[in-house]
């Protein structure tokens, strides 16, 4: 495809040239060109088309980087990325060694903050904000941020903050599903469409600078006219949160109309308050797939744009958690359900479906979503929340405080555990084992197939007790037979080599027995705690190779190797895993390879 405007975008200045007409013709070339990328890349596609418009808007109206733009989530960062100088580096977005799908500091100046998770742009924004105010430098900050990211709690911490401010501190709400204001009738649009021009806002303040000049009488005359006005605006509009937070509300605005929204963007610049933006988007916008079906176009594989995305959904370890819940839900009234706005992430669509008393959808709200079980649990029934691991990192405090000291059982279904693949380090689920185990009484699993994943929600159901389960993105692969009822299960080989592991690591420990078949293969079932049962039948063997798909620090290794220097083990003990590090953007497969964890870095260990 040909972009003969976009490509001579090299940075947001060269928009502020462009007439509306190519403003109009930019933002075509844009659609076009994400949707071709995705295509062949995968992504995040709907949320991006919904953002085209607004974020040329934004960067014609503030000067970034001087003006610091944080977007909440980075996933509708694209149109930034390409008026940003990276246009001709857009084709290697979200694979290994191109740019990332997500704000990322380090590769651009224009990318202030990393956001690949939700309803932190607010905080980042008005600390970015303060600090420019403290240093006496130019500029402000804005932060974009979703209807839906703005279901997390932080982000009302934050507008709590920010709301006492007196200055320019400016908030864009990119609403594509809701309306904040409830509004009253056609002299109530009215009323929105005269607010929103400009000629209606510099009147306001020549008006009021004018009457406070005024000896004796001006300022109580001034304060008399605002608070008539406020009275007017009451009848017609039910005050909502942001005014009453104290963000200056403005909108909402047609987020499709760039003219519109620059107008209103630079209003908002004028003011002595803090701002909040009210902006309504299409989700998808450009893109008939996306349009008639956003939720099943947030975040897609590659896919042929004619056809559109394969959005069926085949068999994996997300649709067998949602299946086997399903199936233990029908026989037990007391089990219970819970998402983080991810429902057809974690493979829950059919449970919400048949049992909708029973499943809780309860936004971008992890931490809020943990507690809620332990109340559901202190009551008697069974919570699971399914949730993915690089999200749950979000609800540490709450495992603790509100599930683990009370005892209440509440049931996680860890979903992308391990390492995930093009979104990133921001995204990677090798974090959880390492902060799970630390607590005290909760119970670790790792499935490494259909069928033990399904035995262990099984057994999570009937127990008395916090369970973790964690499962890899995607498929199964072919693995050895293994005892799925038990702890852990030994392969016997001759040597006294062994290789330990869990998870989907067992299918490349399966490959490498099928290969050196003399070498023995320990496979953890429960991989925390550890029982003395495993110790015993570990220290048979005088060179042990542990594999997990985890930060090595405060991993299962970790823990098993100072298990068994206690009890005195000589042998050769070494640990692969992911050393002390983010894991970039790449394959599964390539990541695994990077570090040391596929079939051919264990033949390699093995060997030598």
């Amino acid at each position: 495809m040909d972009y003969p405007i976009l490509s001579n975008i090299k940075s947001p200045e060269d928009i502020k040239k462009l007439n509306i007409g190519e403003i109009n013709a930019l933002c075509e070339e844009i659609r076009g060109c994400i949707i071709n990328t995705v295509s062949k890349n995968g992504g995040h596609l709907a949320s991006n088309l919904g953002a085209v418009e607004l974020t040329v808007a934004l960067h014609r109206a503030f000067n970034s980087p001087e003006d610091a733009i944080i977007f909440d989530v980075g996933h509708q960062c694209y149109t930034h990325k390409l008026l940003t100088g990276r246009f001709e580096e857009f084709s290697t977005i979200r694979t290994e060694n191109g740019i990332s799908g997500f704000l990322k500091p380090a590769e651009s100046e224009h990318d202030k903050f990393i956001t690949g998770h939700s309803s932190n742009s607010v905080s980042a924004a008005y600390g970015i904000y303060k600090a420019k105010k403290l240093k006496g430098e130019a500029g402000t900050a804005v932060a974009v941020i979703g209807d839906g990211a703005m279901t997390g709690g932080m982000a009302y911490e934050a507008l709590n903050n920010a709301g006492s401010d007196k200055g320019n501190f400016i908030v864009v709400l990119n609403d594509n599903k809701m309306s904040i204001s409830n509004n009253v009738g056609a002299l109530s649009r009215a009323l929105t469409k005269m607010r929103n021009k400009p000629r209606y806002h510099h009147f306001k303040f020549a008006l009021s600078s004018f009457l406070t000049k005024i000896p004796l009488i001006g300022k109580p005359l001034n304060l008399f006219i605002f608070k008539i006005k406020e009275v007017i605006k009451s009848i017609f509009y039910r005050k909502n949160i942001f005014s009453a937070l104290g963000f200056n509300y403005l909108g909402p605005v047609d987020g499709h109309n760039v003219k519109a929204m620059e107008s209103l963007f630079k209003i908002a610049e004028s003011y002595e308050r803090p701002s909040l933006i009210h902006v309504i988007t299409t989700k998808g916008k450009g893109y008939a797939y996306a349009e008639n079906s956003p939720h099943s176009y947030h975040g897609v594989g590659a896919f042929d744009i004619e056809q559109g995305a394969d959005i069926c959904g085949k068999e994996n370890f997300s649709t067998v958690a949602g299946e086997t819940l399903c199936r233990l839900a029908e026989n037990n009234s007391n089990i219970c359900a819970i998402t983080a706005a991810m429902a057809e992430g974690t493979g829950l669509q059919r449970f919400a479906e048949e049992y909708k008393e029973r499943f809780f959808d309860v936004g971008i709200a992890e931490q809020h979503a943990v507690t809620f079980a332990a109340g559901l649990a202190e009551e008697g029934l069974i919570p699971f929340f399914a949730v993915y691991s690089t999200f749950l990192q979000r609800g540490f405090d709450q495992i603790i405080h509100d599930c683990a000291i009370g005892g209440f059982p509440v049931k996680f279904l860890i979903d992308r555990a391990g390492i995930v693949g093009e979104d990133g380090e921001t995204h990677q689920g090798i974090f959880d084992v390492s902060y799970l185990t630390c607590i005290p009484n909760l119970t670790v699993y790792s499935p490494s197939t259909y069928k033990e994943l399904e035995q262990r929600i099984t057994e999570a159901a009937k127990t008395d007790s916090i369970v973790a389960i964690r499962y890899p993105r995607g498929c199964e692969s072919e693995c050895l037979t293994f005892d799925e009822t038990a702890d852990f299960s030994v392969i016997k080989g001759e040597s006294k080599k062994a290789i330990i592991t869990y998870g989907r690591l067992f299918s490349e420990a399966s490959k490498v027995k099928k290969t050196v078949n003399d070498v023995n293969i320990i496979k953890l079932n429960k991989i925390y705690p550890l029982s003395n049962d495993l110790v015993s039948a570990v220290s048979e063997f005088s060179e042990i190779h542990f594999y997990e798909e985890t930060e090595k620090s405060g991993g299962i290794g970790e823990h098993l190797a100072s298990i068994l220097a206690e009890n005195g083990y000589s042998g050769k003990f070494i640990i692969h895993a992911v050393e002390n590090k983010f894991v970039q953007a790449a394959s599964v497969n390539s990541s695994l390879k990077a570090n040391g964890l596929d079939f051919n870095s264990m033949i390699n260990s093995i060997n030598n």
